[in-house]
């Protein structure tokens, strides 16, 4: 599946119950920060809990706290007509640039 049909397909389950960007993007960047922050819940249980080593039911509940990130930072993007496949291909060219430049574990978003 390519970014962006991922994200026209996700946009189809989007439910919005005020009209207008101002609540859509409240919404959006909310949601992702806490899905985010259920990645990260979820982690912290493997280390704490597993040493680090995650069972087969673990994996797959990481899984679906990870879609749901994913699901709200497309449509963020889609929110401000932006493409996740560009999105997706601006982020490797990014990386690669810092790598070829030796930056990578610098810190600065204009490195």
């Amino acid at each position: 599946m390519q970014f962006d049909e991922y994200q026209q397909l996700a946009s189809k389950t989007g439910l919005y119950n005020v009209p207008g960007l101002q609540y859509k993007l409240m919404y959006l960047s909310m949601g992702l920060a806490g899905e985010a922050g259920e990645v990260v819940e979820k982690i912290k249980h493997v280390v704490r809990d597993s040493n680090s080593e995650i069972s087969e039911e673990k994996r797959e509940l990481l899984k679906k706290e990870i879609g749901d990130v994913l699901w709200y930072a497309s449509q963020i993007a889609l929110a401000f007509d932006l493409s996740f496949d560009e999105v997706a291909q601006h982020n490797i060219a990014k990386l690669a640039d810092r790598a070829a430049r030796g930056v990578i574990k610098s810190e600065g978003d204009t490195r």
